[in-house]
């Protein structure tokens, strides 16, 4: 059974940085591509980063590109996202997610099977 344990949201002033960890267990994730999605109040979820697991190759939205990283310790079965820079819109709820990718190195942007319980993102101006 895969299981995703997001943790180190929390509140934090406009321009402040936090890092978001998300541990992984119940798989051998090499063939699979891990992502970050949020989702504010009143907004659908969307696609934040991704990383494929065994390549390290990386996918960002537009709206953070330049202050958020996302990273893997593949020896922690561990997935990080770094978020500097933060900004009020980025307040929402984080979720890592994860799924199998067989026959592409391309980081997809839906379709994610398993999900962890989520981390509360507070930006404060």
């Amino acid at each position: 059974q895969v299981q995703l344990v997001e943790s180190g949201g929390g509140l934090v002033q406009a321009g402040g940085s936090l890092r978001l960890s998300c541990a992984a267990s119940g798989r051998t994730f090499s063939s699979y591509a891990m992502g970050w999605f949020r989702q504010a109040p009143g907004k659908e979820r969307e696609f934040v980063a991704g990383i494929m697991w065994s390549s390290g190759r990386t996918r960002y939205a537009d709206s953070v590109k330049g202050r958020f990283t996302i990273s893997r310790d593949n020896a922690a079965n561990t997935v990080y996202l770094q978020m500097n820079s933060l900004k009020p819109e980025d307040t929402a709820v984080y979720y890592c997610a994860t799924k199998r990718v067989l026959f592409s190195n391309a980081v997809p942007l839906d379709d994610y099977n398993y999900w962890g319980q989520g981390t509360q993102v507070t930006v404060s101006s």
